[in-house]
């Protein structure tokens, strides 16, 4: 919790100081009352007292004072919780700054690792959690103490069988707030892991809908989701169960301890005998007017002192889920990307849309096998390299490596004649392109989602765009939609087809004029003659560009200047069409599984 706190800025620290200090005005100010309501039992047993000598439109009269302290404690608690509002916007604000552009720093490694419905927990739940210490942990952690500690020193030297009340009192509470610790807080740090499962449920019911309504599994996710939504449910109504437990037992501390103070003072008061010598009656009275007047003033600082008890239980209920949350938050920003850049480019490019692999291997841990092993190529400017092979041969990470999504663990990738990891971050995702297998829009509309971000073309104005369009075969649809380059795009482009989305995505990335292309299976969402003809228009519009092609269709792939054929991690083979076909069996065996021998021979 304290690393956390770490992260306030000068201003911030400046105010909460001053917001204790009003805080500890706050208290000063309520402890002060219960002097002046002694001041007024003393005046209404005194003969001859009148009502200005109580209330007057002066400093003198005692009831004056009492409502000139109470506004000010108003005022004061008015001060901290504008001060405490402040500080949870403004630190809540900068901290999910911070963890939104830590997540954008993460390769695929690190968001795997938290998992996505988490990081959605972390940014939303988990700081509002925080924020809450803020506006209500400067008012009720501070104060609680503080009024409790004065109110105690403030009654300690008053009559010691008073005080045995109050000992008694505020030891039932200690052991209500062992309790809440040995209990409660527990139960409080397992709230968020739940809730991230439940997240996580509901995100998979939701993304994965229609195939819960194909299988007709709406009970069998019904059953996962009650199950955790049970879980944080059970745990929150323990959690509510003893707040509201709190109540009652602190109403009834209070309570009989007030009872307990006026029962140990009318024994006092009646103690006090009446002398038979006049002269000594009024003497006598007088000290029986002082312990009803102690007694009064007793009770006064006895409540806030229970006051300062229930806060301090409040605290207890705030601040464990606040504790885990600042650890899964300091989590994420703790967390180094496994994929660093260096602050400037270090390149200095002797090649232009060169890629080439020496002895390349990838695992995503240490210990992990390898999903890649010796990978070995090279493709020159102008080249277009196909990647085939089964289903988790590692064709979708080799190129994944290119842009830096994840780091080699052995071996050199270079682009351009330049290590890739000597590149900054910006110089080497404008030499290289990436279109993946599923096609990502982002809510705007077509012209946003094409202009997005920084390339060697930007600004794209309209020609760039339709010129991208057309190379993408998708001219003839945006032209057909209202608004064209203006047409809205929902979020995710879920108001697009599976083929349009794609198309969008190729003419992105085809806009920015990137010296290398990367098609992981990008082909896949279109049909066999937009495939044909885009590929057509790609040989011929963009001779100059290296395309880096990642295919299950051995017709997308059949015109590449270089195949690899990759099973299990390792190449087992590389070139031709021609020449796979004549040599290779894992090629072969694709490719007749697909297309028939007078197809493959033919190049259709």
């Amino acid at each position: 919790m304290l690393k956390i706190f770490k992260r306030l800025t000068a201003k911030e620290i400046i105010m909460m100081i001053i917001a204790v200090l009003f805080v500890c005005l706050n208290v000063f100010l309520d402890l002060k009352i219960p002097d002046y309501m002694s001041d007024i039992t003393s005046l209404l047993s005194t003969q001859g007292t009148k009502a200005k000598d109580i209330f007057a439109w002066n400093l003198d009269a005692p009831g004056m004072r009492m409502v000139l302290l109470s506004l000010g404690s108003f005022a004061a608690s008015v001060v901290v919780g504008f001060l405490a509002a402040r500080i949870a916007a403004s630190f809540s604000t900068r901290l999910r700054d911070d963890i939104f552009h830590s997540v954008l720093d993460f390769s695929d490694a690190e968001i795997k690792k938290f998992s996505i419905p988490s990081l959605l927990t972390r940014t939303t739940n988990d700081i509002t959690q925080i924020q809450l210490v803020f506006t209500m942990g400067l008012q009720v952690i501070t104060k609680g103490p503080i009024m409790a500690i004065w109110a105690i020193t403030k009654i300690a030297d008053k009559n010691h069988e008073w005080l045995m009340v109050l000992v008694v009192a505020v030891a039932v509470m200690i052991l209500m707030l062992i309790f809440l610790l040995m209990m409660v807080m527990p139960k409080q740090r397992m709230i968020q892991k739940l809730t991230d499962k439940l997240n996580s449920i509901t995100r998979e019911s939701l993304t994965g809908i229609r195939v819960v309504r194909a299988y007709n599994a709406e009970s069998y996710q019904d059953g996962k989701f009650a199950k955790a939504n049970d879980n944080v449910t059970n745990f929150n109504l323990f959690i509510n169960r003893s707040m509201a437990l709190m109540s009652p037992v602190m109403t009834s501390i209070s309570s009989g301890m007030t009872l307990a103070i006026y029962w140990i003072g009318a024994f006092l008061i009646e103690d006090i005998a009446i002398p038979k010598d006049p002269t000594k009656i009024a003497g006598a009275m007088q000290d029986k007017v002082n312990i009803f007047s102690d007694m009064v003033v007793y009770s006064s600082y006895a409540m806030q002192v229970v006051i300062g008890f229930m806060m301090m239980i409040i605290v207890f209920f705030i601040l464990p889920r606040a504790v885990v949350a600042a650890g899964r938050i300091n989590e994420v920003l703790d967390t180094k990307p496994s994929v660093t850049y260096p602050e400037e480019s270090k390149a200095q490019p002797a090649e232009k849309g060169s890629v080439e692999f020496d002895d390349v291997s990838f695992r995503y841990s240490e210990h992990s096998e390898a999903v890649l092993e010796h990978v070995s190529f090279k493709a020159k400017a102008g080249d277009t390299v196909a990647f085939i092979g089964s289903t988790g041969s590692g064709k979708s990470t080799l190129v994944n490596l290119i842009p830096r999504f994840y780091d080699a663990s052995e071996g050199t990738i270079k682009v351009d004649g330049v290590d890739v990891r000597d590149y900054d971050h910006d110089t080497l995702h404008k030499i290289v392109g990436y279109i993946p297998q599923k096609a990502v829009l982002f809510s705007g509309n077509i012209a946003s989602n094409m202009d997005m971000g920084d390339s060697n073309s930007s600004p794209l104005d309209d020609d760039k765009m339709w010129e991208a369009l057309d190379l993408a075969q998708g001219k003839d649809f945006v032209e057909s939609k209202e608004g064209q380059l203006k047409a809205k795009v929902s979020q995710g482009g879920q108001n697009f087809s599976g083929g349009q989305k794609q198309r969008l995505a190729i003419a992105r990335a085809l806009a920015r004029k990137p010296e290398i292309i990367i098609f992981d299976d990008s082909f896949s969402a279109l049909d066999y003659k937009t495939d044909r003809i885009l590929r057509s228009q790609l040989k011929e519009r963009t001779a100059d560009m290296t395309k880096l092609i990642v295919a299950q269709r051995i017709s997308t792939i059949m015109d590449a200047d270089q195949i690899l054929v990759l099973d299990e991690g390792k190449v087992v083979g590389q070139g031709t069409h021609e020449e796979l076909l004549a040599n290779n069996e894992v090629y072969r065996e694709i490719a007749y599984s697909q297309l028939s021998k007078e197809e493959l021979e033919n190049g259709k």
